[in-house]
């Protein structure tokens, strides 16, 4: 073979390598936990800012907006510390919030009170 072809061929398994690597994105956040009761909503409490329906047993999160800056997005999939299982970005917290996320928990308010608020690491899968 030519030098040429062997270059060439090192270059596209170079890229293709490259291609396929995936960054994994933590950030520290504070955490706390919500339920659909329009107590702690609106007259709506099933219904996200995205328009998303939340039905409980759904393992969804709201993120406050600076987040959506530092690579967060409506649909984005993420791991928490201290919980099991995946977590899917349905819902945004109002502007006043900073560096937060609030964890979905259905109509179980007691898990909601148990948790309370943390400081945790989340892990942005997508």
């Amino acid at each position: 073979m030519k030098k040429s072809t062997y270059f060439i061929l090192l270059l596209s398994l170079f890229f293709s390598f490259q291609s396929s690597a995936h960054t994994v994105k933590t950030l520290r956040v504070t955490a706390s936990a919500y339920n659909s009761v329009a107590a702690q909503t609106n007259h709506h409490p099933n219904l996200t800012a995205w328009g998303v329906r939340l039905k409980p047993g759904m393992k969804a999160v709201a993120i406050s907006r600076d987040l959506l800056h530092k690579g967060l997005k409506k649909g984005s999939r993420i791991t928490i510390q201290g919980l099991s299982g995946e977590y899917v970005v349905l819902d945004k917290m109002h502007r006043r919030w900073r560096n937060k996320i609030d964890i979905y928990m259905g109509n179980d308010i007691k898990a909601a009170r148990k948790w309370g608020k943390r400081t945790v690491t989340i892990t942005v899968l997508d």
